[in-house]
């Protein structure tokens, strides 16, 4: 059995005989500046990011939390460049987040692009006798070994923001070089094994879901007879129709609600997996949370996110209670599942991001009634036929679902 010490770090327990703890600053290399931090308050302002492509970065957080160093996305002109050489960047220079998603680090393999740190981005230099980059970040990017010090540091519950004296004096496991190559090369090969794993799991996860996709929109478009004759719509972005149906538009065939309900009752959110669902407790914002941005909903009340609708958020709820008003709450003289699953549809097909203007970059803006009651559906003329389709669509998702929820504790595994 391997023989054990007190590190002498509340935090931290008991850890191998063999390992010192080092201070992070201890491992820098001495030479230019090794930790330096962005570039803060008027020597980058807002106005400095060009609006096109440029040949100098600002080397930020999502290049190194993508390791993509091939493309840039914010760009300075040379001049601006030329003012800010104390954070110019430089081929090995170790970047970390600092901002919301922090402590994750990525080594510059090569210069791609002349460029300098954003203001949520610290550099510094590993010296490579010391200390193993790979194992340095397996520990920042793959364990919690530097987010729990930083925790335990701030005695703050929600940390969003790493500062510089804080990452110099962060402690690290030190082995002799020998022991932290063969560290290193276990762990490539295990987290090498497991990634494949978690690949391979999500890829199937993914198909199932493409496939429960593609049998609400075959059956929401055709029916459930594959012999249906079928004709154009006359609407640029509807797929052709049972040439059965009647084509009419949803504010024709649902009445928008204005239910009353009392603080005390269950916040619920349209989620994007298409079902209304109890508000985790850790949604924070004044859409979410504040009463006065809420209505009542009841259990059979249609649910149409005015924001998400693109990505789905579109259900039927199983329960009463309060959700924001930015969900479009309805109730309809159809059977509610087939308008659900009619809307979804819509939704796998990219239609609300064609006919909507979004306010960010990737969504749409259905927040107004007039454009939901405008979108054009397709419906079974009976009733009987809408449940038919319906009743068919319950069972195939639920089995569907069934599968995707096993993969997915296999995933969590």
């Amino acid at each position: 059995m391997r023989e054990m010490k007190d590190s002498g770090l509340e935090w931290l327990g008991n850890v191998s005989s063999d390992v010192k703890l080092v201070p992070l600053k201890y491992l820098l290399k001495k030479e230019r500046m090794p930790i330096k931090v962005g570039p803060f308050g008027s020597q980058l302002s807002g106005t400095d990011f060009l609006k096109e492509e440029s040949d100098f970065w600002v080397y930020n957080q999502r290049i190194v939390l993508d390791e993509n160093y091939e493309a840039g996305d914010a760009y300075i002109s040379s001049e601006k460049y030329e003012t800010m050489i104390g954070f110019h960047v430089y081929e090995d220079d170790i970047l970390i987040t600092t901002r919301g998603t922090i402590g994750k680090i990525s080594r510059i393999p090569h210069i791609h692009k002349p460029g300098i740190l954003h203001p949520c981005i610290i550099r510094f230099r590993i010296d490579d006798s010391l200390y193993d980059y790979r194992l340095l970040k397996l520990i920042f990017n793959q364990s919690d070994f530097v987010t729990e010090q930083i925790l335990y540091k701030s005695n703050a519950t929600t940390i969003e923001v790493i500062y510089r004296d804080t990452l110099k004096n962060i402690i690290l496991p030190v082995w002799d070089m020998q022991t932290q190559r063969k560290i290193a090369d276990f762990l490539d090969t295990k987290c090498s094994e497991i990634d494949a794993l978690t690949a391979d799991i999500q890829t199937q996860i993914d198909t199932l879901e493409q496939y429960k996709r593609s049998v609400i929109t075959e059956a929401v478009t055709k029916g459930l007879n594959p012999d249906a004759e079928m004709k154009d719509s006359g609407v640029f972005y509807m797929a052709p129709m049972n040439a059965q149906w009647r084509l009419t538009k949803i504010g024709y065939i649902c009445t928008k609600l204005s239910r009353l309900f009392t603080p005390e009752d269950t916040a619920l959110i349209c989620s994007n997996s298409g079902k209304v669902l109890v508000r985790p407790d850790d949604v924070t914002g004044k859409m979410v949370s504040d009463d006065n941005a809420m209505q009542g909903i009841h259990a059979g009340d249609i649910a149409i996110h005015g924001m998400d609708t693109w990505h789905g958020a579109i259900a039927l709820s199983d329960s009463d209670g309060k959700i924001t008003r930015v969900v479009h709450v309805c109730d309809s003289t159809e059977d509610k599942r087939f308008i659900v699953y009619y809307l979804q549809h819509l939704a796998f097909q990219g239609v609300y991001k064609l006919i909507s203007n979004g306010v960010r970059g990737n969504t749409s803006d259905f927040r107004s009634w007039d454009k939901v009651s405008d979108i054009w559906i397709a419906i079974p003329k009976t009733k009987e036929e809408q449940k038919n389709i319906c009743d068919y669509l319950d069972r195939q998702c639920k089995s569907i679902e069934k599968v995707i929820a096993e993969k997915k504790e296999q995933l969590e595994v």
